[in-house]
């Protein structure tokens, strides 16, 4: 856990100077990724900084899991937490396994013990420790390279991680990947994150809670979903921009938004029995389904108002542990109204429309 009590931090003379960050208090639950968000200048790194004390208060107060960092040694302190930099910062003279065994070498470890840790974690991001150990930073394309430099950051094993736009410079395509890796592993790890970054999308997608900052000032800290739901004031709507209610569709999975208990047709219903149900449900069409409970097809009713349902080829189902931004993109590229829902076991649970799409967004986050 990580809590934040009245941080302020003045550079320069303290009755004359720059005020950059300006009495912020909020709390982070162990294991959650908390992203520092705002336009440049307003403190987020600062504040960032003030955690491991790279910068130091002016005044205030952190803890970590209850203990007071001002009680800490400093070098203690940021040999205790992991830190992800933009630029990566690998040794260029070291291989991949000294690089991720910085830490622990300095904390004294074992150096088989700490090479068999490199190991491990290479292979957590894909990268085979026989083909990886031995290289050089200049040996790895930038996306490895920006692998690494998270790697050494868990190579300790710290409770707390401090990640500075750790994905910036890295290309779309890969910055995508390596989001993905990393937070399958926090579900494994449950590190506890401060993350600063610049891309709200980047936030949306990676954070448990959003801290926005304005001006040195915390302006609203929530769960993204809340966030985009109910921003605090008019400087956060117009950070957000004006399509956050479709930032949501990465935050509300199918089965959130989906209609359960979708009244299906079998093989050998007759097609009246299908028009029926359409016209009772309101929904563009029904779903065909076999003996199991597996969608096979679906019918829909002729654009002009004919009373025959016609049957349509089933081109795409969704799962309902997809989020709504994949299953939208399923439904326009297939161009299907009616989008079946599966379960694990690929039997029908539900439909997706694009009503109950706009209905789950409008509907807003829980309080």
């Amino acid at each position: 856990m990580i809590r934040l009590e009245h941080l302020t931090k003045v550079f320069g003379d303290p009755q004359r100077g720059v005020l950059a960050v300006d009495d912020v208090s909020l709390e982070l639950p162990a294991g959650e990724i908390c992203v520092l968000l705002g336009p440049s200048g307003c403190g987020k790194t600062t504040t960032m900084k003030m955690i491991n004390r790279l910068i130091e208060p002016t005044s205030g107060r952190i803890f970590i899991d209850g203990r007071d960092t001002t009680q800490t040694d400093p070098i203690r302190l940021r040999r205790s937490i992991g830190y992800v930099i933009q630029q990566i910062g690998l040794f260029p003279n070291k291989t991949v396994a000294d690089n991720i065994c910085v830490v622990p070498d300095l904390l004294g470890w074992d150096r088989r013990k700490a090479r068999k840790r490199a190991g491990e974690l290479l292979e957590l991001v894909g990268m085979a420790p026989a083909t990886f150990l031995d290289r050089f930073p200049k040996e790895l394309s930038g996306g490895q390279q920006q692998r690494v430099g998270v790697l050494r950051a868990l190579a300790a094993d710290p409770p707390v991680m401090l990640m500075d736009e750790p994905f910036g410079a890295i290309d779309p395509i890969n910055r995508e990947v390596i989001q993905d890796e990393f937070l399958r592993m926090q579900q494994t790890l449950r590190k506890t994150i401060i993350f600063v970054s610049h891309d709200l999308d980047e936030a949306v997608k990676m954070a448990d809670k959003i801290a926005i900052f304005r001006a040195g000032r915390l302006e609203q800290f929530a769960s993204p979903d809340e966030l985009l739901a109910r921003p605090a004031n008019g400087f956060i709507e117009s950070f957000l921009g004006s399509d956050r209610a479709l930032k949501r569709l990465r935050l509300v999975t199918v089965a959130d938004a989906m209609v359960a208990g979708h009244d299906a047709v079998r093989g050998d219903d007759p097609l009246d029995r299908a028009a029926e149900l359409i016209r009772a449900s309101g929904h563009p069409g029904v779903v065909a389904v076999d003996a199991e409970g597996r969608p096979e097809g679906w019918f829909s009713l002729p654009d002009g108002g004919g009373s025959t349902a016609s049957r349509q080829p089933l081109r795409a189902t969704v799962s309902t542990a997809t989020d709504l931004r994949n299953a939208v993109a399923l439904m326009f590229a297939h161009d299907m109204p009616l989008l079946p829902c599966v379960d694990d076991a690929g039997k029908l649970a539900g439909v997706l429309t694009y009503r109950s799409v706009v209905k789950s967004l409008a509907t807003g986050a829980p309080e």
